[in-house]
């Protein structure tokens, strides 16, 4: 297991932004940063980065919490992997005490299939760099393509045996369990109980995750079997699934954000050799048709995509269909198409970087050129393929969400097409109505179903959700003062009775100084108010523990050493704080403060939210005696009464109370 200090280590050392900023296109935002959500589809930024406190939010989703927490929701990390992932990245030494066979045996079937596929991973590169044959038939193929030493290992290559099962007896041999493997689909296993290799004979591309985790692989046969695919992949399994992935992300996730562009390429030696030409912001969709998921994994990075194809005229009709995809996601799209007989793998390979980049500069056109060129290609002078092809264009700027957007390419397609500005217009507004409709009798048709399946209990539900919401908003309110503000000191006005020489009662007020959280400790324990919710008690209790036996109690710190459910709902209450700072509390309540001392301000924070719980409360109990009391009862009637008269007359002092504390600011 790894030790408490390295663990502190990496937790001191790991920059949150920078750690995300790898995954996520980050801007400045004030103190922060701000970004898409990696977790949720989205075109307005939700995902909020705090560098002071260390944690992030992700608006949209719901999910928060540290740099940890991050690679465990975004990467699937256990703790112990997301652990090792930061001190890699920032080459901090991992101490460890002896793992017991207890702590081998909890790890997860998914942790042993990343296991298994990073074992895969290596057997296969080692083979291909220190076999014979490996070296015969997988390096040379590789040699010969013009793949330096350099970037074989870059990108892990490798090459796995013509024999049979050598893949296979050797995993079994260091300890790696046949499930696993055929999980993973690097094994099958027959009928008759035997099993082999997937890849015999292939030169093998590993195929890794945004951060770097072997996912699956790719591999080419290199013989003239025609029975055989040229290329085969990993099956779908529970790490690997292929619509998700894009081949070179992980190699070229920093260079898209530096350079604000993605070029995306059809297939693994693409991306490879533009890498070896100096051209790293390139990511492969590994043969397969584009999917909204790619599109959105580089949606995090860049709102550019240049995509480049070869001058294969059925290959361009065919793919030109994912631009329609990238123009949903509101990303902007550039087309480069290489001359014939060349793709990105050939023309890096005879052109020098400059001449490349010069290229790829000059030859770039906007989609709208692109589509319309090759269009207009195949209508030639036929009248009725050529308003095919116009209309065709206006199916895909009727794809951009942009308004404005929409409207600049309508006159863009105008002046090419030679066509009048009013006509596309209309056609335009023609398919958005028709997607509104259909979007429409979709919304129509789930409320239906909603409320059939609802109506029953509808006003019952409506009732209990405001209570609890009601509830629920006061005890968050409190646990986030306490994060926020626990250790503060403020003067807090403390009231009792007492008794004049005559016997009369008198009110009397002091000025105290203590801790918030003590105030609110007090308070809570004077009323034996406990919360609902049984979440939110256990991190009032561990918080105000904290407060008490450490006077330099850190939430930050603290937070660090929390399970991901505590973790994430207090860097969550952190994100929010604007919700609960005294600014904010002060605009909700439409008061506007005059040269007030904040410290003051704080105060009349603490206190209005515990006595509105209070309030609340005492109401909560007057609706309960009242709905509870039945005829047999009715001899206690003038008893009932008088209880909840003094409940409500506390209930009015109560809210005099609240009236006072904001009066002192109007």
């Amino acid at each position: 297991m790894i030790t408490r200090e390295t663990i502190d280590k990496v937790f001191e050392t790991a920059r949150v932004e920078e750690v995300i900023g790898d995954f996520v296109q980050l801007k400045r935002a004030g103190s922060n940063y701000k970004g898409l959500s990696p977790f949720s589809d989205e075109r307005s930024p939700s995902f909020m980065v705090s560098p002071v406190k260390q944690i992030w939010k992700d608006f949209s989703s719901g999910k928060g919490g540290s740099v940890v927490t991050f690679l465990m929701e975004h990467e699937h990390f256990t703790y112990p992997e997301a652990i090792r992932f930061l001190a890699n990245k920032y080459n901090i030494e991992i101490e460890e005490t002896e793992t017991s066979q207890e702590d081998k045996i909890e790890a997860n079937e998914k942790e042993s299939m990343y296991l298994v596929s990073e074992f895969a991973k290596t057997f296969f590169h080692e083979t291909l760099l220190n076999s014979e044959e490996g070296k015969a038939i997988g390096l040379s193929y590789f040699k010969e393509r013009g793949f330096t030493n350099e970037t074989i290992t870059k990108f892990g290559l490798g090459y796995s045996p013509e024999t049979w099962d050598a893949f296979t007896k050797e995993a079994l041999s260091k300890g790696y369990q046949l499930e696993f493997l055929e999980k993973v689909g690097l094994t099958i296993t027959r009928e008759d109980g035997k099993h082999f290799d997937r890849f015999k004979g292939r030169v093998m591309f590993p195929i890794q995750s945004l951060s770097g985790r072997n996912l699956g692989f790719g591999g080419r046969i290199l013989t003239n079997d025609k029975k055989a695919a040229k290329y085969l992949n990993s099956p779908e399994s529970e790490i690997y699934h292929k619509s998700k992935v894009l081949y070179g992300i992980f190699h070229a996730k920093q260079a898209i954000a530096k350079q604000n562009n993605c070029f995306l390429v059809e297939g693994y030696t693409d991306v490879i050799q533009m890498h070896q030409a100096g051209i790293e912001n390139v990511v492969a969709s590994s043969g397969t048709a584009l999917t909204p998921d790619q599109i959105r994994l580089i949606n995090r990075l860049t709102k550019n995509i240049t995509v480049l194809f070869d001058g294969d005229a059925a290959g361009l009709r065919a793919s030109i269909r994912g631009i329609d995809l990238i123009l949903e996601e509101g990303m902007n799209v550039k087309v480069c198409t290489f001359p014939d007989g060349d793709d990105p793998d050939s023309f890096a390979r005879k052109n020098s970087f400059d001449d490349l980049v010069s290229y790829l500069e000059n030859n770039a056109k906007d989609f709208i050129q692109f589509k319309a060129s090759l269009l207009m290609n195949e209508a030639q002078n036929d009248p009725i393929k050529k308003a095919d092809l116009i209309r065709d264009m206006v199916v895909s700027i009727s794809k951009i969400p942009d308004r404005i957007k929409r409207e600049v390419y309508i006159q863009e397609c105008a002046r090419i097409m030679d066509i009048s500005e009013q006509v596309l217009q209309n056609t335009l507004a023609q398919l958005i109505q028709k997607d509104i409709s259909e979007a429409g009798k979709k919304l129509k048709n789930s409320e239906t179903l909603q409320q059939k399946s609802f109506e029953v209990i509808k006003n019952e539900v409506k009732v209990s959700n405001e209570k609890l919401d009601i509830l629920s908003n006061l005890e968050i309110s409190i646990i986030s003062i306490l994060v926020l503000y626990g250790n503060l000191v403020t003067e807090f006005e403390n009231i009792y009775i007492n008794f004049d020489e005559e016997g009369n009662e008198i009110e009397v007020k002091e000025k105290i100084k203590a801790k918030i959280s003590e105030r609110i400790f007090l308070s809570l324990q004077e009323d034996e108010i406990s919360f609902t919710n049984p979440l939110f008690q256990e991190v009032y209790n561990d918080l105000i523990q904290n407060f008490v036996n450490d006077a330099n109690f850190d939430i930050v710190n603290y937070m660090n050493t929390l399970e991901e459910t505590k973790a994430g709902f207090i860097s969550n209450l952190m994100m929010e704080n604007e919700r609960y700072s005294l600014a904010g509390w002060l605009e909700k309540k439409q008061v506007f403060v005059k040269e007030k001392d904040s410290e003051e301000v704080l105060t009349n924070l603490v206190t209005e939210t515990l006595i509105s719980l209070r309030e609340y409360l005492i109401n909560k109990l007057i609706m309960d005696m009242m709905n509870n009391f039945s005829k047999e009862e009715e001899n206690d009637l003038e008893e009932l009464m008088t209880t909840i008269n003094d409940y409500n007359k506390l209930k009015v002092s109560l809210t005099n109370k609240i009236g006072r504390i904001r009066s002192t600011y109007l």
